[in-house]
């Protein structure tokens, strides 16, 4: 049974993953916030047990270690929704606190809350939750709201959760999933865009907009 730890590197190597693809472990002392001779004391562990293998500089889950992962995964998006739908939490402090939550949720909990809470198909953040059966339902295809052209009307699909001040930031915007937004105005040189929300314009940096995925309409 892997520790605490070791499930926090598991579900940052399968984020980082994307689609499966191959992570570094500078990726990984990044995402995690540790050195890099800590990271590859950690692999050693994770690869001992099964959980990943190591091609060169590359790091690759297991079958094994990717369902581990996704348990994870789904835990920590349950424990958001149960954070901010039933405790009323704000969106931008749940992420570390589920982080918390999802090592000492058993099974026979989460299955509990899910029920206890409809479920739910997405994490506040519009990120998808994974089925009890280690399913993993697609991300709705979106772009970067930075790339979105000026004129043009998107519905926010996810953005990213791992800022609490960038999330503090959006959600003051009204820039939460299912919401409308209208770019209005785009700077050259890589400059800010001007968008609109519930008819509301503000100038945001492109860099935050790169963290809202939207799917224009």
């Amino acid at each position: 049974m892997p520790t605490a730890t070791l499930e926090e590197y598991l579900e940052s190597i399968y984020r980082l993953s994307g689609d499966g693809a191959a992570v570094r472990p500078t990726q990984i002392a990044d995402a995690v916030g540790v050195s890099g001779p800590t990271v590859t004391a950690t692999l050693r562990r994770l690869q001992a047990q099964g959980f990943i293998v190591r091609d060169g500089t590359s790091v690759v889950l297991t079958p094994s270690g990717r369902e581990r992962a996704v348990d994870i995964v789904r835990r920590h998006r349950v424990a958001e929704s149960f954070l901010v739908d039933t405790l009323g939490l704000g969106w931008d402090v749940v992420h570390e606190e589920a982080c918390l939550l999802e090592h000492a949720l058993s099974p026979r909990v989460i299955d509990a809350l899910e029920a206890f809470l409809g479920n739910p198909s997405e994490c506040p953040h519009g990120h998808p939750i994974p089925g009890a059966d280690g399913s993993v339902p697609a991300d709705e295809p979106g772009h970067p709201l930075c790339d979105v052209p000026i004129g043009a009307t998107a519905s926010v699909l996810r953005v990213s959760e791992d800022d609490e001040l960038v999330l503090g930031y959006l959600g003051s915007l009204g820039l939460r999933p299912g919401e409308k937004v209208n770019v209005i105005e785009v700077a050259p040189f890589q400059g800010p865009l001007t968008v609109e929300v519930r008819g509301v314009r503000t100038a945001i940096a492109r860099e935050i907009a790169a963290l809202v995925t939207v799917a224009v309409i």
